[in-house]
C-alpha cells in the first residue's frame, strides 16, 4: 500500500490532467445521454425526413451554411435559436432534426427545444460531415 500512496504523490499532477482530460472527452456523450436527446443516424433522418416530413433545422453559422446544407433544411444558427421559438411553436407536433457539422452544437439546440416543449426532437449525429459521408446530397 506504501509503493501506491508515494505513487500518487509523485504523479497527482499526471493522474489529475488524465481525470481532467476523460472529463472533457465523456462530458458530451454523457450530456446528451442525460438529456434525453436521441442522436439519429444519417439513415435514420433521411426516413423521418420522408416518412413524417420531419424539419430539419442547420444551427451553423451563416459561412458554414453556404458552403452546402441538409435539402430543405431551415437555417437558425445556435446563437439566434432562443429567438425563434416562438415562431417555431406550430411545429410543436413534428419531428425536428438538429443539425450542425459533427453533432456537438446540434445536441444543445435539440436540447434547447426539448426545454421549450418540442418532444420529437433529435440530433443528428456526426452532423453534416456524417451526411455527406453516407453519400447523401447537400444544397448551397
Amino acid at each position: 500500500m506504501h509503493g501506491l500512496e508515494e505513487f500518487l504523490s509523485a504523479n497527482w499532477m499526471v493522474l489529475l490532467a488524465a481525470a481532467v482530460f476523460v472529463v472533457l472527452v465523456l462530458r458530451a456523450p454523457l450530456m446528451r445521454k442525460l438529456s434525453g436527446i436521441e442522436e439519429i443516424a444519417p439513415e435514420k433522418a433521411v426516413q423521418l425526413i420522408n416518412q413524417q416530413d420531419a424539419m430539419v433545422i442547420d444551427v451553423r453559422e451563416q459561412q458554414e451554411w453556404s458552403g452546402g446544407h441538409l435539402p430543405g433544411a431551415r437555417h437558425i444558427p445556435l446563437g439566434d435559436l432562443q429567438k425563434y421559438l416562438k415562431d417555431m411553436e406550430q411545429h410543436h407536433d413534428r419531428h425536428v432534426i438538429c443539425q450542425c457539422a459533427s453533432g456537438m452544437r446540434s445536441a444543445r439546440a435539440a436540447a434547447t427545444l426539448r426545454k421549450a416543449g418540442f418532444e420529437r426532437v433529435y440530433s443528428l449525429r456526426g452532423g453534416i460531415h456524417a451526411w455527406k459521408d453516407a453519400g447523401l446530397p447537400v444544397e448551397k
